[in-house]
Order: C-alpha cells, then sequence, then structure tokens
C-alpha cells in the first residue's frame, strides 16, 4: 500500500499488513482530527518507508501529558503518521485517510468508545472497548511476534 500528503510531497510505502487498525473515540484524538476519531493503522517504523520529502516531526500535548511526535507534510500540514511515547518510536500510527486507497484498512477495534460522541453508532458486530485493552487478547498471533521482534531490536540498541 501506498498513500502521503495531500499535496503529494511526503509519500510513503507500507510493507505488509499493519498490526492492527484502531478507530480511536477518544476527546484527544477527536480535538485532534476535528471528527468523530482518529483511524490509525500500527506500523513498524521500518515497515514505513518514505518514497519522496521527509515530513517534518512536530512535537504536540497528549492527553498523557508525555506528548507524542506527529509527522507533518512541511508543506500541506497533513499529518501523515504519528508516534506515542507509550509505543516508542519503533511504531508508527498511520493516518489511514493518507492511505491511497484506505479501504484496505477498516478498523479491528474501536477504542475509548465510553467517549464517543453520542450521535456515533458503530458497525454492528464490530469490536470495541470502552477504554483501552490488553494486547495479548486482541492482536492475532503475528502481530504479537512482530511487536516482540520490535522490542527486542529496541533493547539491544
Amino acid at each position: 500500500m501506498e498513500g502521503g500528503c495531500t499535496c503529494r510531497h511526503v509519500r510513503y510505502r507500507l510493507i505488509g499488513t499493519p498490526l492492527i487498525v484502531h478507530a480511536c473515540h477518544c476527546r484527544w484524538c477527536q480535538r485532534e482530527t476535528g471528527t468523530v476519531h482518529a483511524l490509525n493503522a500500527l506500523y513498524e517504523a521500518d515497515r514505513v518507508v518514505h518514497t519522496a520529502a521527509e515530513p517534518e516531526i512536530v512535537m504536540t500535548p497528549s492527553a498523557s501529558g508525555r506528548g507524542q511526535s506527529i509527522a507533518r507534510c512541511p508543506t500541506c500540514r497533513v499529518a501523515v503518521w504519528s508516534n506515542y511515547p507509550q509505543s516508542g518510536p519503533a511504531i508508527r500510527f498511520v493516518r489511514v485517510g493518507t492511505m491511497d486507497n484506505p479501504d484496505l484498512c477498516p478498523p479491528d477495534i474501536h477504542i475509548y468508545t465510553s467517549s464517543k460522541q453520542p450521535w456515533v453508532t458503530l458497525p454492528p458486530g464490530a469490536k470495541s472497548v470502552p477504554e483501552f485493552y490488553e494486547l495479548d487478547a486482541v492482536w492475532s498471533a503475528e502481530s504479537l511476534e512482530r511487536r516482540r521482534l520490535v522490542r527486542a531490536k529496541a533493547q539491544r540498541t
């Protein structure tokens, strides 16, 4: 899959499938995106390959108080991915809406639904949790193994 910003100055290629796709309904994501939820596909950083200009990394506040790094196009300012402190720089939260074919990444789970807008109705059968979840209970065995490898690599460096 490929994607990028609106002006096409920043472009990327995604290698393989995402670890998981979150639809986050927390009020912080609502504020940052200006819509009802953020839709992020989680990828290992080395599986997000920039094929054009590099994004600008902008530090922004976050609900945790620890901030987050958002990769934005320096020209059109669109956010293409971010890093959160709890995941570190090794995992990128790629904005599904910046993909050339976002239909390929529907959410695996809706999170923080306790703070979703009351008029938002989740699709029938959608997996959802009121806050966050235990990774071992939600992620696939393959994704958990990929996460283990990322963490082991980070400890070696």
